[in-house]
Order: C-alpha cells, then sequence, then structure tokens
C-alpha cells in the first residue's frame, strides 16, 4: 500500500518541534498544575452560581449579581476546555490531556444542568418588569440577551415538559452517535488497484485522493468501491437517517415549530426566504453549473463525462515547494486589502504565538481555529508546503481575525459570532488570495492551477452544499406529511437530484444514490446550506473590499467587531450583504462565471 502523506515515522515527537512553529499556550495557563487549580476554582464557582436558583425574580440586583457571576464561570469553563483541546491535539496519544479533556467535558455536563433553572426563572419575572430592570445602567448591556429569550419564549416549554424534553436528549442523539459508530469503526472498504499497479485499501481519508487519480480506472473503482460498501448496508443506513429526520420532527413539535426547517433556522433568526432562495437561485444556474462541467470533459478529452470524473484536478500543481514563511509573506500580502489595522493585528499572528504549524506524532490531523475571550486566538495547521495549505493559511486566519475584532468590541455575552456567518470571513481571505495570485500570475499553467482551485471549491461549497441542502427539506417535508422514509425514496430523491443537477453534461452514475448514506453532516440536519450562503456572501463582500471604498471596508471591519450583537442577517446587511435577496447569489454566480470563461481562454491556448 502506498501513501503520498510522510510515513509516521519520519514524523517528528512533538519535543523536536521547534518553538517558533508552536502556538503559545501556556498562554492560557502556565502548566497542568495552574490549570488543575483553576479547576477546583471553576467547581467552587459553580457552586456560588447554584446558590442562585429561586432567587433571581427578588431585585435587579440579584439578577446583576448572578448574571456577573455566570459569566465569570463561563468565562473560566472556557479556558479550561481550550487548555485541554489544545493539550491533547498537540499529542493525542498522551493520556495526560486525555484525561483532562474528559474532565473540562465533565464539568461542562455539571455547568449545564446546574443552569438549567435559569431560563424560566428569567421568564417568570416577567416582560415588563425585565425592561423596567434592563433601564438600568449596569443590566443595560443585557437587553439584546433577554429580547432573544423573549422571542424564544413561544418555543419554551412548562418546567416539566422541559425536564422531559431534556432527559430525551440523550436517546435523540442516538441516530447520529449510531452512523458515527457505523462510519468510523464499523464499516469495510474494498481493496482496490492504484495507478501504480499496487493494491491499496480505501478509507474515508484517502477516498479523496483516489478519486483525483490521473488514471481513470483508479477514479471508477474507487467510486463503485465506496458505494458498494455504503450499499451493503443500505437498509440500516436508511433506518438511521430515517430516525434522525423523525427526531427533528419530534422536536419541532414538541417547541411548536410550523416544520423541521422552521425550527431549525428559528435558532439564528434566519428567514425562510433566505434557504429557498437559495435553492431558486441554484436552480436557476444550473445551465452555468453544466457549462462548467463540459469544459471539463473537453479538458479531460473524454467523450462523456462520470461522476468519478469531477474531482480530478485539470492541471498539476507546480513541484516547487512553498515554505511557511514564504506563505506567511504572500497572504499578509494578499490581505493588505483589509487595512492597516487588520494587517498589523495579522502580522501579530506569526509572531505571538498564535499557530501551531508543523505535523509532530499524534498531532490532530487538519486545521482549525480556536480561543477564547480572555485568550489570543489561536490556529492549527499542518502545513504542507503547498498551495493547498497556503489557502488554508489564508482561511484559518479569517477566523482568527473575526474573533480577535469579536472579542475586541464585544462583552463576553455576545463576543461568539453565530455559526450562519462563520464562513464569511475565513472564504473572504481565501477570494483575497485567489485575486492577488490571479493579478500577479502570467504562465498559462499556474493560472489553470488558480481557476480550477476556485470552480471546484465553488462546485463543491455552493452547487454540491444546495443540493444536499434540498435532499434535507425534501425528506424533512415527506416525514411531516407521514410518507415513509424507505431506503428506496432515499435513493430515488437523492438520484433525480442529481439528474436535475448536473443534467446532460454528466453521465450521472446509478451509483451515486447511495451517497446520501455517507454524509456525516445529514446528522447535523439543515446545517449545509450555510457553506452556500456563506460563500455567497464572502463573494460580495470581497467585491466590495477590492473597489478600494474606505466606507465598504470600514462596513465590512464593522461587520467582523459585530459578535452576535445583532442577528446574523442584520449583521451582513450591516456590511453590504443582503442574504434575503437574490442578488446576492446571482453576484456569486456572476463571477462563477468569469471565472468559467478564464477556464475556457486557459484551454484554449
Amino acid at each position: 500500500m502506498t501513501n503520498n502523506n510522510k510515513e509516521p515515522q519520519s514524523l517528528p515527537a512533538r519535543a523536536d518541534v521547534p518553538a517558533a512553529l508552536k502556538w503559545d499556550v501556556e498562554s492560557v495557563f502556565a502548566d497542568d498544575a495552574a490549570w488543575n487549580e483553576a479547576y477546583e476554582a471553576a467547581g467552587a464557582l459553580l457552586e456560588q452560581v447554584s446558590a442562585y436558583a429561586g432567587t433571581l425574580a427578588q431585585s435587579a440586583e440579584r439578577l446583576q449579581e448572578y448574571l456577573k457571576l455566570r459569566e465569570e464561570l463561563l468565562l473560566a469553563l472556557d479556558k479550561l476546555f481550550l487548555y485541554a483541546q489544545m493539550k491533547r491535539d498537540e499529542d493525542n496519544a498522551d493520556p495526560v490531556y486525555q484525561g483532562l479533556a474528559d474532565r473540562a467535558q465533565s464539568l461542562a455536563v455539571r455547568t449545564s444542568a446546574a443552569l438549567a433553572f435559569e431560563d424560566p426563572e428569567f421568564l417568570a419575572i416577567g416582560e415588563a418588569k425585565l425592561a423596567a430592570w434592563l433601564q438600568k445602567p449596569e443590566l443595560a448591556v443585557y437587553r439584546r440577551f433577554f429580547d432573544e429569550l423573549l422571542r424564544q419564549q413561544p418555543h419554551i416549554r412548562s418546567a416539566a415538559e422541559e425536564e422531559l424534553l431534556a432527559l430525551a436528549g440523550e436517546v435523540c442523539a442516538a441516530p447520529r452517535n449510531i452512523f458515527g459508530m457505523f462510519n468510523n469503526a464499523d464499516i469495510k472498504f474494498p481493496v482496490i488497484t492504484n495507478e501504480k499497479g499496487e493494491p491499496v485499501e480505501m478509507t474515508h481519508g484517502n477516498y479523496l485522493r483516489l478519486m483525483e487519480s490521473p488514471d481513470r480506472s483508479v477514479r471508477r473503482a474507487a467510486f463503485d468501491g465506496i458505494y458498494a460498501a455504503y450499499g451493503a448496508a443500505k437498509n440500516s443506513l436508511a433506518a438511521m437517517l430515517a430516525a434522525n429526520v423523525k427526531k427533528d420532527v419530534f422536536a419541532a413539535k414538541a417547541r411548536r415549530h410550523e416544520s423541521s426547517l422552521a425550527a431549525a433556522l428559528f435558532g439564528e433568526d434566519i428567514p425562510a426566504a433566505v434557504y429557498d432562495n437559495l435553492i431558486a437561485g441554484v436552480r436557476a444556474h444550473l445551465p452555468l453549473f453544466q457549462r462548467y462541467l463540459e469544459l471539463r470533459r473537453r479538458a479531460l478529452k473524454l467523450e462523456q463525462l462520470h461522476l468519478y470524473d469531477v474531482y480530478v484536478p485539470l492541471a498539476k500543481e507546480s513541484p516547487r515547494d512553498i515554505p511557511y514563511a514564504e506563505a506567511v509573506q504572500t497572504v499578509l500580502t494578499a490581505l493588505a486589502p483589509l487595512g492597516e489595522e487588520y494587517i498589523s493585528v495579522a502580522q501579530t499572528a506569526f509572531t505571538d504565538g498564535w499557530v501551531d504549524v508543523a505535523e509532530n506524532r499524534g498531532k490532530t490531523s487538519g486545521a482549525y481555529s480556536s480561543g477564547v475571550y480572555s485568550t489570543k486566538p489561536f490556529i492549527l495547521l499542518n502545513y504542507q508546503d503547498n498551495l493547498n495549505s497556503v489557502f488554508t493559511l489564508a482561511h484559518e486566519l479569517g477566523h482568527s481575525m473575526h474573533s480577535y475584532f469579536s472579542h475586541k468590541n464585544q462583552p463576553y455575552i455576545y463576543a461568539d459570532y453565530e455559526i450562519f456567518v462563520a464562513e464569511v470571513a475565513s472564504t473572504v481571505n481565501e477570494t483575497l488570495l485567489l485575486r492577488y495570485l490571479l493579478d500577479k500570475e502570467t504562465d498559462p499553467a499556474q493560472r489553470l492551477l488558480l481557476v480550477n482551485h476556485y470552480l471546484d471549491d465553488f462546485r463543491g461549497t455552493v452547487f454540491r452544499q444546495t443540493m444536499f441542502a434540498e435532499f434535507e427539506k425534501l425528506i424533512h417535508a415527506a416525514a411531516e406529511a407521514g410518507e415513509a422514509l424507505s431506503c428506496q425514496y432515499f435513493r430515488d430523491t437523492y438520484y433525480q437530484l442529481n439528474l436535475d443537477y448536473f443534467g446532460p453534461a454528466v453521465a450521472v452514475d446509478q451509483a451515486i444514490d447511495m451517497e446520501w448514506a455517507r454524509i456525516p453532516h445529514f446528522y447535523r440536519s439543515f446545517y449545509v446550506y450555510k457553506y452556500a450562503t456563506g460563500m455567497s456572501a464572502a463573494t460580495a463582500l470581497a467585491a466590495n473590499i477590492l473597489s478600494g471604498e474606505p466606507a465598504k471596508l470600514a462596513a465590512y471591519l464593522g461587520f467582523l467587531g459585530g459578535g452576535c450583537s445583532q442577528s446574523p442577517i442584520d449583521l451582513l446587511r450591516g456590511a453590504g450583504v443582503d442574504m434575503e435577496s437574490p442578488q446576492t447569489l446571482d453576484r456569486a454566480m456572476q463571477t462563477f462565471g468569469e471565472m468559467t470563461d478564464e477556464l475556457e481562454r486557459l484551454l484554449a491556448e
């Protein structure tokens, strides 16, 4: 079995990684002893907070005391979680930090249980009395917090009913947990032959690499192999997904929402038009998508494009390594349109221990941005000296800068931005990087590489995720209408969506009718549409920034500092993007069309 990644024995131990390539975890807690001391203090603080149960309606002063102490507890819990997570992710084999992470999780569960009294007591104060209390300067900051609670009041049940719903939580998590165990532990994929004629056991990790193989027979074998593995358990997988959908229907009805979709959108106060306009808008632009697919067929010199041909790169990446220091400078230069303050802070990321750069044995794979209100942001990377890693750096820096500005400009209670906007700042950074690289690149082969990167990213983020979102809407509506969620229903519905989206440009292989069975996000219902809306918003915002108009840049920086001080829709509207207007998606599609034109020109050269 071959492996294009570094073999485990070639990776350094954590202790051998230079300090300059590590994040500054000691700024969170100096050492484990300090963490343990803070853990004990948080436990004592939890007891103090619990003592307020039954007393919040006594006076404005009592409510203020509670809210201040509650915030102190949650801040402490955030830091405990962060340190444990960072230390565990440095080396997952270290049992000490596995233990710290477990203890942090246990404290979080205890905290959640201890604070369960607060929402019913907040509401019991009464809207009129709360409004009067919130006039006091020391409580005024909590006005939006209580407005949101009152908005949710129609969907909060009695104390006894809330207790039953809470008790059902673990049972309702069963479909997702069962799928997770099956997908990560039990499923077995076949062995196929790679382009070198060597046997390769398929895994989740190497599937995409196999689908990018220049050898079409390898791609087809990987495609057929993965769906055969899921097809062998098709009835069990259908039962898992059906159970998850019915769990959503139950939860929506229990909280008096009109539908599962309405319940999912309610939490972040997202209008239904945003979801519906996304699907309608993407469907209206499917001819543009299919034009891109036809160009892909011509570039690959195929008589007919199949679904196993949509991942193979149209251009080979340059063999030239891109050292980390060069990547940092490239990203900072590309982000210069964001202004002096942004760049000044971003430079700090690379000198003040924000980034954990290098791979080491046991380190968590992939990349993410983390950090809490009372710490600097942190970025986990596994930098690989290639173009994809440069884009990953820009992406994660976008998340961290969003956190930095939100934490700087908002009180703790409004400092964390909602998931709906979470991918906007990161995608803006990627878009600015792409524009910068294209503006300075004259080599047609390298331009093709960059255009291919953008088009494939857009395909996966907008067209693919919207198809997923439409599938979720259809299967939940079917359950709410009393239709049977059989395996055949899932297969037929999903296959028809593929026919609709890919159209005549692609031979839609029958095996794709099992793809729904391997998508973990379907167990986090009505989440995937946020990837598509995020990229649509980011496309418009990047264009605003590149216009050079100071007011548009100021509006974007205001968005970055907004946290959750307004609804996500209002924050984006303030930044210059109306997510309820079809024009936002149209603008993104225009950019996709322009890039498709560029692809056609490059292929003609």
